[in-house]
């Protein structure tokens, strides 16, 4: 019973991290109809940024040297978790902009600076390559990466300009989903490699800055500090998402926009402004797990560290049924629970299959998910 009960406990956190990037998944989908493949990668770069802030950016101390700074670094932590979700939610946002928003209301002069700074980034990763300078002098001065990396793009950009004006004339706008769905890979594969540019491939970590103390309960359960601290954290965050969707102003609008996209255009809703919210408050999540999965665990991250668990958040949210909230939030917890209890069995080495095994259930009995709702499609 110990074992099932700290195995519950452990799956109902890793879970909760599930959960927080599954909500991205599900809300874009509602009001889109778009599945987001580069939401994972959102929760990479938000365990980067909070890895730069712990020991580049923010004043942490080292607890071995001092003892009295648990405290002022449990502060920094949640000012570096508030920087994390900042940063994210503007990412998302200029995704939106300037890779989805193309494909519904056409291209934009502005657009050619964001696809200059896309192709510029193979160049920069091959002009970084070939510098000749040592690995250690590259990894102390990463910073230098964006700016040959800004350097190339910015005046690409400008060059494009008239190549974009040009293409926005002549291309005709299609409601397709498969465009949405190859431009949503490309970003994704942006990020990842835009990620080895900027980050580097060697694999992170975040030194021990945050006290660890184990939590006694009864029956000989033990809870880890920063256990608690992520089912904590992520449960006030769902929190806050159930109450900015049901009653607040943008919050309906969302919901509008998820019943009926043109009908909430004739009611006077800025869709474009509303899809922008949704895309950077569903980023601000992913960002959120991804920091506390860096500083709280201390996990080697490296660019292609949110693959694995964007997919599984995507199965978590195609469980509880695209488009629904509550739904994503269950399904993760599922997901969470389901992973902890194969990795302690003598089937661990098919702990990263059991996602897959539960989506194609899902999918042969209830295709919907859990709370989805099968809606018939006029033609």
């Amino acid at each position: 019973m110990q074992a099932f009960i700290q195995n519950l406990i452990y799956g109902i956190q890793q879970g909760a991290l599930y959960a927080l990037i599954a909500l991205g998944y599900t809300m874009v989908y509602g009001v889109l109809r778009l599945i987001n493949f580069a939401h994972g990668d959102v929760y990479m770069v938000g365990a980067f940024v909070g890895f730069y802030s712990c020991t580049q950016w923010l004043p942490f101390q080292d607890l071995t040297t001092h003892p009295d700074a648990g405290s002022l670094n449990i502060a920094l932590a949640f000012l570096t978790l508030a920087l994390v979700m900042a940063f994210c939610a503007g990412l998302g946002m200029m995704i939106e902009r300037f890779a989805y928003r193309p494909l519904r209301n056409g291209l934009k002069p502005l657009d050619a600076h964001f696809w200059g700074l896309a192709f510029a980034l193979p160049v920069a990763t091959l002009f970084w390559k070939m510098t000749a300078i040592s690995e250690t002098q590259k990894a102390a001065f990463w910073g230098s990466r964006i700016g040959i990396w800004l350097l190339i793009g910015i005046p690409l950009g400008f060059a494009l300009r008239p190549l974009i004006a040009y293409m926005a004339k002549r291309i005709k706008l299609t409601s397709s989903r498969l465009n949405a769905l190859i431009t949503a890979i490309g970003v994704s594969l942006l990020l990842e490699n835009g990620g080895l540019l900027v980050f580097g491939t060697d694999p992170q970590y975040v030194p021990n800055y945050v006290p660890e103390r184990n939590l006694q309960l009864p029956g000989g359960v033990q809870v880890g500090s920063s256990q608690l601290a992520i089912l904590i954290v992520s449960c006030l965050l769902m929190a806050a998402l159930h109450y900015i969707v049901q009653y607040t102003r943008r919050g309906k609008a969302m919901r509008a926009i998820s019943h009926d996209i043109e009908a909430a255009q004739l009611m006077g809703i800025d869709t474009d402004r509303v899809i922008s919210f949704t895309f950077g408050l569903g980023a601000a999540l992913a960002g959120a797990g991804g920091a506390m999965i860096a500083i709280l665990t201390h996990l080697k991250i490296t660019p292609l560290f949110g693959l694995q668990p964007g997919l599984k958040a995507f199965v978590a949210a195609v469980l509880g049924g695209a488009g629904h909230i509550p739904g994503a939030m269950v399904g993760g917890l599922v997901m969470g629970i389901a992973e902890t209890f194969v990795a302690s069995s003598k089937f661990n080495s098919y702990k990263d299959s059991i996602a897959f095994c539960i989506l194609i259930l899902v999918l042969l009995v209830r295709p919907s998910g859990l709370f989805g709702k099968n809606v018939t499609e006029k033609v």
